[in-house]
């Protein structure tokens, strides 16, 4: 439902509000006009305070890292190391490389093996072709 009454009208008196404001913009400046040389000076005081304090932290800084790079880092990198060592699970017995040689040592065997048959047949296919060679060898002459 609407309303039709109509609506008390109020009235403030605003030259208090105003006044108050103007007392306040007046102090601002006031104020600015004595903090503002202040914060000048603050401000080249922190400026210098900055300067020392990087001039004084930089060689420690260095020394630090210098400590870290030559000391600290071998160190932790060797313990890291370690560590990677015993936490490692145990390798195999090596039963590929094992097999290897075996297959190796069998190839090469047979490589003996047939030189010396070789070998022997050479020479018994010579002694069988010249058989004066061998009369020689058993200590008659051959002519």
């Amino acid at each position: 439902m609407i309303s039709v009454r109509r609506k008390p009208e109020v009235q403030i008196d605003t030259s208090r509000i105003r006044q108050v404001q103007e007392t306040a913009r007046q102090s601002a400046i006031t104020a600015a006009e004595r903090v503002g040389p202040m914060a000048v000076r603050s401000r080249e005081y922190a400026a210098e305070r900055v300067l020392q304090a990087r001039g004084w932290s930089a060689p420690r800084l260095e020394r630090a890292a210098g400590y870290i790079e030559q000391d600290l880092a071998p160190r932790v990198s060797a313990w890291l190391n370690d560590t990677a060592h015993r936490i490692e699970p145990p390798k195999a017995a090596g039963r590929s490389r094992n097999a290897g040689l075996i297959a190796l040592a069998a190839i090469a065997a047979l490589g003996v093996a047939g030189a010396a048959m070789t070998r022997r047949n050479a020479f018994q296919a010579t002694h069988e072709q010249y058989p004066e060679t061998s009369s020689a060898e058993e200590g008659t002459p051959a002519h």
